[in-house]
């Protein structure tokens, strides 16, 4: 028998869909806010030099407790968390600012990627930045790449990481490795960027294409 899947309730009762994302990507946000408030309770408990158990026995709250409060693991009641701040001599709100999580955005206008000098800029490409995220521990490189009518053809491009490239104009015959790929419009190629890569022969100029490349930050 084949099990309906749960849906969430709408105020009226009534059970709507759940839109999720594409991507297989895990959800984020699950238990940020317990896990903020764990950290947070944490530093401030080391910052003061204190064990779980100073902390327990200034709060009348069990050392069990604070432990799974600190590591996320459960939603603290609002008398818990005044009873942690009391026995750390923080307000409460500086608790619950640590939820405040900045996440990088990054927003460029239309032909306003900022222009930078990479290998193969002698050969007649041009890399225009599309974005930047300071933070997390995976850097992303997103290039408009643009090969004008005097450009060359430059294959020994290789560094860590992967690279997506997807063509949106002209026409490029591109090798990674020992294999070449005709590029058109609408074509896309994901591919270990550690192996010598990058377009050999121009079909046809001027052409543009999307490179992103993603790599672990160091």
């Amino acid at each position: 028998m084949k099990r309906k899947a749960h849906l969430p309730l709408t105020e009226a009762g009534r059970e709507q869909p759940e839109f999720r994302t594409g991507s297989n990507a895990p959800q984020d946000g699950v238990r940020t806010l317990e896990r903020a408030l764990g950290a947070k309770i944490r530093a401030i408990r080391r910052d003061k030099d204190l064990s779980v158990l100073d902390l327990s026995s200034a709060s009348n709250i069990s050392a069990g407790m604070l432990s799974k409060i600190e590591n996320g693991q459960i939603s603290p009641s609002l008398s818990t968390l005044q009873s942690i701040a009391g026995a750390l001599n923080v307000p409460l709100s500086l608790l619950f600012a640590a939820s405040e999580e900045r996440r990088d955005c990054s927003y460029v206008r239309a032909k306003q990627g900022v222009v930078i000098e990479r290998r193969g800029t002698k050969a007649g490409h041009v890399y225009q930045l599309l974005g930047h995220v300071i933070g997390g521990d995976v850097v992303v490189e997103p290039y408009l790449i643009t090969l004008k009518e005097d450009a060359e053809a430059f294959t020994g491009f290789q560094h860590s990481g992967i690279e997506f490239i997807y063509m949106l104009t002209g026409e490029v015959i591109y090798r990674h490795g020992d294999n070449t790929y005709r590029m058109r419009p609408g074509d896309s190629m994901l591919f270990d960027s550690g192996a010598l890569h990058g377009p050999e022969t121009l079909v046809k100029c001027p052409m543009t294409y999307l490179s992103i490349i993603v790599y672990p930050r160091s």
